[in-house]
């Protein structure tokens, strides 16, 4: 979820609303977990007592992340933790899934600060016990640069990207969806960068390698076709991104439903291309379906949230209701204020 979204794009001469709009728009980020390398791990280790628990947390965590609900993913995801940490030591790969996994959690609600540390234990861990070329290691490494780039922290996220790609491709091939949403990832660094020549090709990659391997209406190929709709329109493309984001936003709504965050990341970006095009009337109503899912499936303070409202907010202000689009702005401020040593602006 995600998630990865505010700064680093340059307005041009169809950058409507001073900027604003297109500064707001919503970037989907595929993150990674390593669920599946640590069940196997987890069933095989030779341990009893509470460890048979550790994989059921895991599942149950999924599941409410999966709605949304991070804040009670949480505590189960902090007792498998310390369920392995106790049966098997400090330093198994089963402990540095679970550093990972709760690092995602974490990524997802905006708490970069908590997520970071978390994914640099579960990485060292990785590299020590599984290898510096093991697919866990990769997984682990775009985690750790998602949390950078969320923050702005392009030249720190790019290594770790293409050292999660070269593993990626080398022990899974080049054509598996991990290394999809790898390649999606390091673009929208270079997209973040102002590197669009650079970005595009590995969206296209990307996408291609989703439609063949998880089918064309699968919710990551609308995250890919989101991300490349935003390149489009961080350009001024605006006619070539809005068919991408209808596709994405009717791929997400039947695969995800109708209330999903995904399907509010879409419904803002599309609005903002509407914005661009002058076309108001047509973007509004998109704004405001994007907040009510927002509001109901993110946690006060995600800074996604704050993405919505801000993007709201413009619409207002160049539509000539300020004072609406003021009370929008405060609130948003005000909730980022709040969360800002765990939120970072990004």
């Amino acid at each position: 979820m995600g998630g990865s979204l505010r700064s680093g794009l340059r307005c041009n001469r169809r950058c409507v609303l001073g900027g604003l709009l297109v500064s707001f728009a919503w970037v989907l980020l595929p993150g990674l977990v390593i669920a599946s390398p640590l069940s196997a791990l987890a069933q095989r280790a030779e341990a009893g007592g509470d460890l048979r628990d550790v994989v059921p947390l895991h599942q149950e965590a999924e599941k409410l992340g999966a709605a949304g609900k991070f804040s009670e993913a949480a505590p189960l995801v902090q007792r498998a933790l310390a369920i392995a940490e106790k049966t098997l030591g400090p330093e198994h790969p089963v402990v540095a899934g679970s550093l990972n996994n709760l690092g995602e959690i974490y990524r997802a609600q905006g708490k970069y600060a908590e997520a970071e540390p978390l994914y640099r234990r579960a990485l060292a861990i990785a590299e020590k016990t599984l290898g510096p070329e093991h697919p866990a290691v990769a997984l682990t490494l775009n985690n750790l640069a998602l949390v950078h780039r969320a923050q702005g922290k392009y030249t720190e996220a790019e290594p770790l990207h293409r050292r999660a790609l070269a593993i990626a491709e080398k022990t899974q091939g080049p054509e598996h969806p991990v290394v999809a949403a790898t390649l999606n990832n390091l673009a929208l660094v270079y997209r973040a960068q102002g590197k669009y020549a650079e970005a595009e090709p590995l969206h296209r990659r990307a996408l291609a390698i989703g439609e063949k391997t998880v089918g064309p209406e699968h919710p990551a190929v609308a995250v890919t076709l989101n991300n490349l709709a935003l390149l489009y329109h961080t350009q001024g493309k605006d006619a070539e991104a809005e068919p991408l984001y209808r596709r994405a936003l009717a791929i997400a709504e039947k695969t995800l439903g109708p209330e999903h965050p995904i399907v509010a990341a879409t419904l803002n970006n599309l609005a903002l291309v509407y914005s661009a095009l002058g076309k108001y009337a047509e973007a509004e109503p998109l704004h405001r379906r994007a907040l009510a899912i927002a509001e109901k499936t993110l946690e006060p303070g995600h800074p996604d949230l704050v993405v919505v409202w801000k993007s709201l907010a413009a619409l207002l202000r160049v539509t000539d209701r300020k004072a609406e689009a003021e009370q929008m702005e405060t609130r948003a401020t005000l909730i980022r204020a709040q969360h800002a040593p765990t939120n970072p602006t990004r």
